[in-house]
């Protein structure tokens, strides 16, 4: 079995719901960036020595949150020496507006797992009205209302994280072979 971990920023609690689900989906270890967008020694450490990351951020204003593009901007000393070259790489972004321009975040995503040597799984679910609702074979992206709770985040949403995260774990172990 590959192990997969999900990495992710999360402000008011809505990316830490659906990187729970994810994580059950990839049964996958969850590490959070913290408020000011660091991880511990240890959390370095249990990115380095896994088969797949799956990367969380909320959209906001367009982007993946600075917390995370400081993680992202950490992770320069990873790329210095290829250590998560061939890595499996996933990501995932819910915003408070159905476009909320997350596409955005998940190019963001790509782009980061691209200068790793990482490679991307997209997410091949069908629109049908729940799973995958938005639309995005991109990445996993959710939405919920700007002044919604996290656990109003719809069902739909939180079964396609859970496929998602299968997914990418699905991917790695055959990669792993």
């Amino acid at each position: 079995m590959a192990k997969t971990v999900v990495v992710f920023h999360s402000g008011y609690g809505h990316t830490q719901r659906v990187a729970q689900f994810v994580a059950q989906g990839a049964n996958a270890q969850t590490i959070t960036i913290d408020a000011d967008g660091n991880l511990t020694e240890a959390d370095w450490a249990t990115l380095d020595a896994a088969d797949a990351i799956i990367f969380g951020s909320p959209t906001y204003m367009g982007m993946a949150s600075w917390q995370f593009k400081k993680f992202a901007d950490a992770t320069s000393k990873r790329w210095f020496t290829s250590a998560w070259k061939d890595k499996v790489a996933g990501g995932f972004t819910i915003s408070a507006s159905p476009s909320g321009d997350k596409l955005s975040t998940i190019q963001y995503f790509i782009t980061l797992a691209m200068q790793q040597g990482m490679v991307w799984v997209g997410q091949p679910a069908m629109n049908d009205g729940t799973i995958n609702r938005i639309g995005s074979n991109s990445g996993l992206m959710a939405q919920v209302g700007p002044t919604s709770p996290a656990e109003d985040i719809p069902q739909g949403d939180l079964d396609t994280a859970k496929a998602y995260g299968e997914r990418v774990a699905a991917v790695a172990a055959k990669l792993r072979g």
